[in-house]
């Protein structure tokens, strides 16, 4: 895709939300069938069935998906979407590269082992390795402007208020 382009696909959209600030507010939605028989979770993504259960370090298996690991493959997807669209809008050629993102846990928290061990990721680093002739100047804006635009990214660092019920 060109600049153009994307400034075309776009332009719609934002004068929408500019006259019509409600217009812009989505609710995304997900659920998730909790397993019978095994401690599971079937989410649909809407694409395929994923079953999410318990990381080994807290007895899983390793055949179901981790939730940890799905936050930060969210993380990935979102950081490498919002990388990609950014460069297409400055005009930045991108041959290739990748997306990494790696946190650390500590279960003991998890597992109530330890009441002062934190429940949840202690740190996350996002690192991008990027083919590209870009100058080092650009590299840092397009870098700068995905850490702003990443909902994923903006969303941990910020956490949206949370609320639990029973329905």
């Amino acid at each position: 895709m060109k600049p153009d382009e994307i400034r075309a696909l776009q332009a719609p959209l934002k004068a929408k939300y500019r006259e019509n600030a409600q217009a812009a507010v989505v609710t995304l939605r997900a659920s998730g069938r909790i397993g019978q028989e095994s401690l599971t979770c079937k989410v649909d993504t809407g694409r395929a069935l994923v079953e999410a259960g318990l990381h080994p370090a807290t007895g899983g298996s390793g055949l179901a998906a981790c939730s940890g690991d799905m936050l930060l493959e969210a993380l990935v997807a979102c950081a490498g979407v919002t990388l990609t669209a950014v460069a297409t809008s400055m005009g930045i050629g991108i041959q290739g590269g990748t997306v990494r993102a790696e946190g650390d846990l500590d279960f003991r928290g998890t597992l109530g082992v330890d009441r002062e061990a934190p429940v949840g990721f202690r740190e996350i680093r996002l690192a991008f390795d990027l083919q590209t002739d870009a100058p080092a100047e650009q590299v840092a804006k397009l870098l700068e402007l995905t850490e702003r635009y990443c909902v994923v990214y903006q969303t941990l660092r910020r956490p949206a208020q949370l609320s639990l019920t029973r329905a």
